[in-house]
């Protein structure tokens, strides 16, 4: 699971969690009930009917949903492993050929939020390989069987809130929402919770589309940092101000740390 992920998850746990749905499970059946009891939750925590409908109409109990949850442990591995399976030459290529492409919008969003194009292209080449791989689970059956799932049910019936809330501000339609199996969205995946706190345009603006604009994705990226303590020209690697920062993004040492030799190198000649 990446990112402030886990902190996101633990804030929305004690900041603006839903009242629960009454049961939990960890197969298919009771699955359904669950969900009509939630969908009451939802519109209770103010989503309104007709969005509820629209989005969970087709949610599904997906067991590879807790397979992969339950099933974690790459991020507890060796550093050097892990990086050079991510940071290979080809990735450091169209990295690079990204910062180029990209000069005009990173440049503002350095100016406006401080943090480096370096440093945001390399989480969206791990995080996506720069948009390419978005994830295709079905975000409100994943974040259903989440929620349902009795180990973190109460996070994830946050974030399930929440992911009800992009639609019914018109910032993503349901069909369009498809990412990773925890629910992320977007091309350097946002959980729900984030993409409303930090989502933003390119421009300046509110929200965003963090799926289909790539400058979108990044300017909101640096907006995360940012709000997370980044530090203006100061330096990201393991013992410099924004390596918390970068922590803050992925609380595992072993991601933060690819992140950060990701942008060193890329930051190189």
């Amino acid at each position: 699971m990446r990112a402030g992920v886990l902190a996101i998850l633990a804030w929305a746990a004690l900041a603006g969690a839903p009242a629960l749905a009454a049961q939990c499970g960890e197969s298919e059946d009771g699955f359904k009930p669950w969900l009509d009891d939630f969908k009451q939750v939802a519109i209770n925590d103010g989503v309104s009917p007709d969005v509820v409908d629209q989005a969970l109409s087709t949610a599904t109990f997906d067991r590879s949903v807790l397979s992969h949850d339950h099933g974690q442990g790459a991020l507890q591995g060796d550093y050097a492993s892990f990086a050079a399976k991510h940071i290979t030459p080809a990735r450091i290529k169209r990295g690079k050929t990204m910062l180029v492409a990209y000069a005009e919008p990173l440049d503002r969003i350095e100016q406006r939020y401080g943090v480096p194009g370096p440093v945001l292209v390399a989480i969206w080449g791990l995080e996506t390989d720069f948009g390419a791989g978005l994830g295709r689970y079905p975000t409100f059956s994943a974040l259903a069987t989440l929620a349902y799932d009795c180990r973190r049910g109460s996070i994830y019936q946050a974030e399930l809130v929440d992911a009800l809330m992009i639609v019914q501000r018109g910032l993503l339609t349901p069909e369009q929402m498809r990412g990773a199996w925890a629910g992320e969205l977007g091309q350097t995946q946002f959980m729900p919770s984030a993409y409303l706190k930090y989502g933003v345009s390119a421009n300046g603006g509110r929200g965003g589309d963090l799926i289909g604009n790539s400058a979108d994705a990044l300017a909101s990226t640096a907006n995360f940092l940012h709000a997370h303590g980044w530090q203006r020209g100061a330096k990201w690697d393991e013992g410099e101000p924004n390596f918390a920062a970068v922590q803050e993004w992925n609380a595992s040492p072993v991601y933060a740390k690819t992140i950060a030799e990701f942008a060193d190198r890329l930051s190189a000649p």
